[in-house]
């Protein structure tokens, strides 16, 4: 590895990120921000001399993990308990797939409903496209 290489790798590992520059590169509110960090679902994200919160590369990865979490519809009660074990190592790692399973399995039931509800939708749109009655429905 060249200096110019270890160098930068260095400078990104030493990259920090203020509180709004989190909140500007994630969506995320400072007051959410702080939220996760005060109910565990962030871990601790150090501090500059002065108190000001100075997060990480590797914080904004999780945030991102955090937010597709989210997504799946995960509570948060169930994404701090993930936090939690992440935090207490390796020896959780059944436990931690475990709960994904779960997780990955309700996402998996919540496709099924949209797929069922968007050929509902593409029924009513081809009724009001060809005027043909469809789902109990007369022609106006």
């Amino acid at each position: 590895m060249s200096v110019i290489e270890s160098t930068s790798a260095a400078s990104v590992s030493q990259e920090r990120f203020t509180i709004s520059e989190v909140a500007a590169l994630t969506g995320l509110s400072a007051h959410t921000l702080r939220w996760y960090e005060r109910i565990g679902l962030m871990p601790h994200v150090d501090r500059s001399h002065t108190g000001q919160r100075r997060f990480t590369r590797r914080d904004l990865d999780w945030l991102g993990f955090v937010g597709k979490l989210r997504l799946t519809g995960m509570s948060v009660a169930d994404m701090v308990r993930y936090a939690e074990l992440v935090r207490a190592g390796d020896h959780t790692h059944d436990e931690r797939r475990e709960l994904l399973e779960t997780t990955r399995r309700d996402v998996l039931a919540r496709i099924t409903e949209l797929q069922d509800t968007l050929a509902v939708l593409d029924l009513k749109i081809g009724y009001y496209g060809n005027q043909t009655p469809t789902c109990g429905e007369t022609p106006s």
